[in-house]
């Protein structure tokens, strides 16, 4: 599949976490790196409520299989739009 984002594109963003739902492509706190936030697309949702995470590109892609999940805490907004 086709990367839905390229490098360079920016990307508008609804804070908040109130329309979370698998196929959702979000911006996240990176659960162990508080520099970093990440663009990922939500694959599932745990029953604890927390997201799993994947790229679009999954060979080349840093995201749930290799941090675990990212809690719902963690979830900055869900992207609405590409600018590129």
């Amino acid at each position: 599949m086709l990367p839905t984002l390229q490098e360079g594109d920016h990307v508008l963003v609804r804070p908040g976490v109130a329309f979370v739902e698998p196929g959702a492509v979000v911006l996240v706190q990176h659960p162990h790196r508080t520099d970093q936030r990440l663009v990922k697309r939500v694959e599932h949702i745990t029953s604890d409520g927390a997201l799993f995470v994947v790229g679009d590109n999954p060979k080349a892609s840093t995201d749930s299989r290799a941090f675990g999940v990212v809690p719902r805490g963690n979830v900055l907004g869900v992207v609405v739009g590409r600018l590129n």
